[in-house]
C-alpha cells in the first residue's frame, strides 16, 4: 500500500521499527500533494526542503536509538490561522499575507515535540468566518468527493487534504463547527474539545479574544481515523502559560466494560434534516445498541434556544468589529458576514447580559441531562455538503446554511466537547455523526466515536472523483 494511504499511527510505528524512513514518508506525501492538490487547492503553502531536512534528522534519531515521540517522523498540516514559526498566519486574507509569526502556537509546539513534521499550511475562508472554504487570498478549496460541493469550513483545507491523502493528521480550530463541518463534508474525524483543554495563543494581532471567542473558540485535531485524533488530542492537550484560561484537565475514559447510555437525536429541532442523514445517525445508534449499550431517542432541553443564544452571542461581538472585518475580507466573506449579521439576533449590551444569565441556566439543565446520558448522537450537518457559494447566493441561501449546521452550535455555546466520526453516506457524500457530551467528557466522546469508526467508519483517503 502507498505510504500516503497509511494512518498517522501506522506511519509512526513503521518509522520506529525502521520498516520505512521518515524521509520516504515525507516524500510520499509531497508527491501526493503534487498529484492532487492542483485539483483541490487544499494546501496553500509547502515546506518541502524543511520537511525533508526534519525527516533526515528524525531518521538519524531512530538510527541512534533515541527516545521517540508518538508521532516521530510523521508529517502534519496546519491551518493558516494557527501560528507556525517563520511562516505567515494569513487567516486567508491579503492584509495578513506577510504576517509572519516568530513562534509556534502551543498546539504546533506540542506536535513538533511529539516528533511530527510540518509539511504544509491549509486553506480557510476569510478570517475563518464562513463554513465554506473560499479564501480571498488563496481561492477555492474543493471537496475530493465531489468538485461541485463544499469541503466545509472553516478548516476546509484540512478536511480536503486529509481525505485525499495529502496529510495524515492536521490542526484546525472551531467556534461554530469549524473542526466538525469539514469532517462531515470530507469524510474524516475530529473533535471539538472542551474549552480550555487545548491551549490557544497567537502572536499575530488581534492577540486578545473578544468575549464570544473566549467562551467558545478552541484549537483541535483532525485525522482520518478517530484513533489518530485521540493520539493527537493527547499530544496537544493540557495547560500552557500562553493561554491564561487553559486547564490541566485530568480527563478520564469510560471503563472498557462500560455500557454507555446513549441519546439519539436524528432530526434536531429547528429545521429540516435530510432523511439519508437521519438514517445514518439512527444506524449509529442501532450499532451501539447491538453492542449492548443503552440507546434511546431523546432531545436535550431548550435545544432551539441554544442555537439562538450562540448566534446572538457571536453577533453581538461581530457588530463591534464589523467595519474592520469588512475592510480586509473579500466579496464572499463580506456577503456571508452581512447575511449573518442580519439573520442572527441583534444583541446590545443589556441583551448580551441577559443572554449570559440565561446561558448559565440552560447549561445547568444540560449538565443534569448528561447525568442521564453519557453521550448524544446527532448529525453534524442536517444536509449533505452544499454546492459552492450556495451560502452567499441569496439571503435564503444563507438562511439555509445556518439551518444546515445548527446541530454543531450547542457544544460551542457551552464550551463542551463533540467528536465527529464519518459513519455513512447520503447523496453520494460522507455523513459525519456527532458524538457530544458534557464538559471534560472529551475522552468519552472519543471512546464512543472510536467504536462507531470501527463498525461503520467511511474509509479515506480517496482519489478526487474527477
Amino acid at each position: 500500500m502507498e505510504l500516503w494511504k497509511k494512518n498517522a499511527a501506522e506511519l509512526a510505528a513503521m518509522i520506529a521499527k525502521r520498516e520505512v524512513s521518515s524521509r520516504e514518508v515525507v516524500d510520499a506525501h509531497l508527491a501526493r500533494i503534487d498529484e492532487v492538490n492542483p485539483r483541490l487547492n487544499a494546501i496553500v503553502r509547502r515546506f518541502d526542503d524543511q520537511a525533508r531536512a526534519a525527516a533526515d534528522r528524525a531518521d538519524a534519531a531512530v538510527k541512534a536509538g533515541e527516545r521517540l515521540g508518538p508521532l516521530h517522523g510523521v508529517p502534519f498540516t496546519v491551518k493558516e490561522n494557527i501560528d507556525l514559526a517563520g511562516t505567515p498566519t494569513t487567516s486567508g486574507v491579503p492584509a495578513l499575507a506577510e504576517a509572519v509569526s516568530s513562534s509556534d502556537a502551543p498546539v504546533v509546539e506540542r506536535m513538533r515535540g511529539a516528533g511530527a513534521i510540518p509539511i504544509g499550511r491549509t486553506n480557510l475562508p476569510d478570517l475563518g468566518l464562513r463554513i465554506h472554504t473560499d479564501s480571498h487570498l488563496h481561492g477555492l478549496t474543493r471537496n475530493p468527493w465531489n468538485p461541485a460541493r463544499t469541503a466545509g469550513g472553516s478548516s476546509g483545507g484540512e478536511g480536503s487534504s486529509l481525505a485525499s491523502g495529502m496529510s495524515p493528521i492536521g490542526l484546525g480550530n472551531d467556534v461554530g463547527g469549524s473542526l466538525r463541518n469539514p469532517a462531515h463534508c470530507c469524510g474524516v474525524a475530529s473533535i471539538k474539545p472542551t474549552v480550555g483543554v487545548i491551549p490557544y495563543a497567537t502572536e499575530i494581532p488581534p492577540t486578545a479574544l473578544n468575549l464570544a471567542f473566549q467562551l467558545m473558540v478552541v484549537e483541535g485535531v483532525m485525522a482520518r481515523r478517530v484513533s489518530d485524533v485521540r493520539i493527537g488530542f493527547d499530544i496537544v492537550r493540557g495547560a500552557h502559560s500562553r493561554d491564561p484560561y487553559s486547564v490541566p484537565a485530568d480527563l478520564k475514559s469510560a471503563p472498557s466494560d462500560r455500557k454507555w447510555r446513549v441519546a439519539v437525536l436524528a432530526e434536531p429541532p429547528g429545521g429540516r434534516t435530510d432523511p439519508g442523514i437521519a438514517e445514518v445517525v439512527r444506524a449509529a445508534g442501532r450499532s451501539l445498541a447491538d453492542a449492548g449499550h443503552h440507546v434511546e431517542e431523546a432531545t436535550p432541553p431548550d435545544y432551539e434556544e441554544c442555537i439562538d443564544m450562540w448566534g446572538a452571542t457571536l453577533n453581538g461581538d461581530l457588530a463591534i468589529v464589523q467595519p474592520v472585518l469588512e475592510a480586509v475580507m473579500g466579496e464572499g466573506g463580506r456577503t456571508f458576514l452581512g447575511y449573518g449579521r442580519k439573520l442572527l439576533r441583534e444583541a446590545d449590551q443589556p441583551t448580551m447580559s441577559a443572554i449570559h444569565m440565561r446561558r448559565f441556566e440552560v447549561a445547568a439543565k444540560w449538565s443534569q441531562w448528561f447525568e442521564t446520558y453519557d453521550v448524544l448522537l446527532c448529525p453534524t450537518w442536517s444536509m449533505p455538503a452544499f454546492e459552492h457559494d450556495a451560502d452567499v447566493a441569496s439571503e435564503q441561501g444563507a438562511r439555509d446554511t445556518f439551518e444546515t449546521f445548527r446541530a454543531v452550535l450547542a457544544p460551542n455555546l457551552f464550551g463542551s466537547p463533540a467528536a465527529v466520526v464519518p459513519a455513512g453516506v447520503a447523496d453520494g457524500l460522507p455523513v459525519g455523526v456527532q458524538v457530544a457530551s458534557w464538559r471534560f467528557k472529551d475522552l468519552v466522546c472519543l471512546d464512543v466515536a472510536s467504536q462507531l469508526d470501527q463498525s461503520l467508519g467511511v474509509r479515506t483517503p480517496i482519489d478526487p472523483t474527477w
